[in-house]
């Protein structure tokens, strides 16, 4: 008989639930197991309100049936408790229809249908194909959200994959100590912007920007595809040693024209620093002047040589300028540039030369674009250079024993006494002395000991962690060497702590799990360490990480 009230996708649906049936009367409880013996997947009894909730605590219940009048618990009563943390269970009650005040409280309770006494087949059937269309309502618009959630979160981790960067967390040392910073902020979860930077040889670094010059999902495929197919080419002309910035460019041009649409088009920076030959080599299709700061504290403006790149795209130029007196460049997409601004609705345009001027750091100019908006306005993407050896002040320095003992006594104290003769502020002392902690540590563990991040979570599992320390350290005979400078920029001081260990290294992108995953506590160190200073950043072999506070 149920089965031919219910139609067969309801009965589908039914066969992957579960049923809690709480009733006092034994005959009432045959009954149900009659009706429901082979339209749900299970089906759990309670005598009484308590043991239902004790049931519904202790098991996946889908859906339940209460009676109201029972022994220790009423129906009511244990719906309360119920709804105190669930508002979505579907309930149905059973009950006589002479309470307005148990009905009031029972719709108060979000009851989602009633059964009179004494109960009839048909009625219990009608209650259960009711909850069970709330039910698979709800599991549509569950599923449907979660499963848009899913396919954005898909297609921004798609979106990071294809952005490369040789850099990351890393400070390129080969002519002087120069520091590579990012920002990329998209607006939406499918960003027309997009950006790498990729280590040619060890003197040269390429920068891409892509711009896709619209909104939505074509921008997005077009900026991505773009970055997408030159990243493809650049590894393939550096593993050929053959990297030559007018094919590129030429190359990249003839992909994706016939992909473009009529009246779409792109802006892009091309851009080559050498800096061995103190070069920067760009083509520039409609983006935002390159921003450049000199030695003598004066900006330099590169604009674009070529167009937006459109589907008619003729040809294209190349430049090149001379950097040898450079020492900052800014890199960016128009998005920061157009946003307005609280001082009279001006665009940031307007203030981003003196910003970019006055920062000596990525965050720095983040902090001052951030402090004169209301919203952002369009996605944001820039990259900022700083070169710093020429201003590097060493002020202590000293090398220390692998050991935890030396690290956690002798270099704790030693960094707290240096710090207490450059600044009595304890807060920047405190964030400096964190930070420098958790990287002696990682110089340690990871790199004089040579235990990876695997090893170690299997080791904290099994409680056996410092033990093994303790045991490897007696067998190391590693040295940590820590350098402490000093640079002036503007009127502020930064203090810059270099912790180099004699390990192998590691491959900075690992970074990119942990900074996205920062829950988790392998990786806890650096994560720490980047929250309390200006930036971390290793060299490339992985053995070396310097970190920045500004007094």
């Amino acid at each position: 008989m149920s089965k031919a009230v219910l139609d067969k996708g309801l009965l589908d649906f039914l066969k992957t639930l579960t049923l809690l049936c709480v009733e006092d009367e034994e005959d009432i409880r045959f009954i149900y197991g009659a009706i429901f013996k082979n339209l749900v997947k299970e089906v759990l009894f309670a005598k009484d309100g308590k043991e239902g909730f004790n049931k519904y605590k202790s098991n996946n219940i889908d859906m339940i049936i209460t009676d109201q009048q029972m022994p220790k618990m009423t129906g009511i009563e244990m719906v309360s408790k119920i709804r105190k943390k669930d508002q979505d269970t579907p309930i149905i009650l059973i009950t006589a229809f002479n309470n307005p005040e148990l009905l009031t409280k029972a719709l108060n309770l979000n009851i989602n249908s009633f059964v009179q006494k004494p109960i009839r087949h048909n009625e219990v059937i009608y209650a259960i194909e009711k909850v069970t269309k709330i039910l698979i309502a709800n599991k549509y618009l569950k599923d449907k959200d979660e499963y848009q959630s899913y396919q954005e979160n898909l297609g921004f981790a798609k979106e990071l994959n294809i952005l490369r960067n040789d850099y990351y967390y890393q400070m390129m040392d080969s002519d002087g100590i120069s520091f590579i910073d990012f920002l990329y902020n998209p607006i939406d979860v499918m960003s027309g912007d997009a950006y790498s930077a990729r280590r040619i040889d060890e003197h040269s670094t390429f920068y891409l920007i892509v711009d896709g010059m619209g909104k939505g999902i074509s921008a997005s495929l077009t900026a991505m595809i773009m970055t997408s197919y030159i990243n493809h080419l650049f590894d393939k002309m550096v593993a050929l040693d053959s990297f030559d910035l007018d094919f590129l460019v030429g190359e990249a041009i003839a992909f994706i024209k016939p992909i473009l649409l009529e009246e779409e088009a792109l802006a892009l920076d091309f851009v080559v620093i050498d800096n061995q030959k103190n070069k920067l080599h760009y083509a520039k299709f409609a983006m935002p002047v390159l921003l450049m700061l000199n030695i003598d504290d004066e900006i330099i403006r590169l604009k674009s040589n070529n167009p937006p790149l459109s589907k008619y795209q003729p040809n294209f130029r190349t430049s090149s300028v001379d950097i040898n007196h450079v020492t900052k460049f800014l890199i960016y997409t128009d998005g920061i540039v157009e946003n307005a601004t609280i001082c009279e609705d001006r665009p940031y345009s307007d203030f981003i030369e003196e910003d970019f001027k006055n920062s000596f750091t990525r965050q720095e100019l983040k902090d001052n674009f951030l402090t004169k908006i209301v919203d952002q306005e369009d996605d944001i993407t820039f990259i900022f250079i700083n070169k710093i050896d020429e201003t590097k002040v060493d002020i202590a320095k000293k090398k220390f024993e692998s050991k935890l003992s030396v690290i956690e006594e002798e270099a704790g104290l030693w960094y707290e006494e240096i710090w207490s003769n450059i600044t009595s502020d304890t807060k920047i002392s405190y964030q400096a002395g964190l930070v420098f902690t958790e990287l002696m540590m990682n110089a340690h563990e990871h790199g004089n000991l040579g235990i990876n991040k695997h090893e170690k979570h299997s080791l904290l599992h099994d409680d056996v962690y410092f033990d093994t320390l303790l045991e490897r350290e007696k067998e190391c005979d590693k040295y940590i060497t820590v350098t402490i400078s000093k640079i002036m920029y503007k009127e502020n001081t930064y203090i810059i702590t270099h912790i180099e260990d004699e390990g192998v290294g590691f491959d900075t992108q690992t970074l990119s799990e942990i900074f996205r995953n920062s829950h988790t506590f392998n990786g806890r160190g650096v994560f720490v360490s980047r929250k309390n200073s200006l930036g971390i950043y290793y060299n490339k072999k992985g053995n070396a990480v310097l970190y920045m506070n500004k007094l």
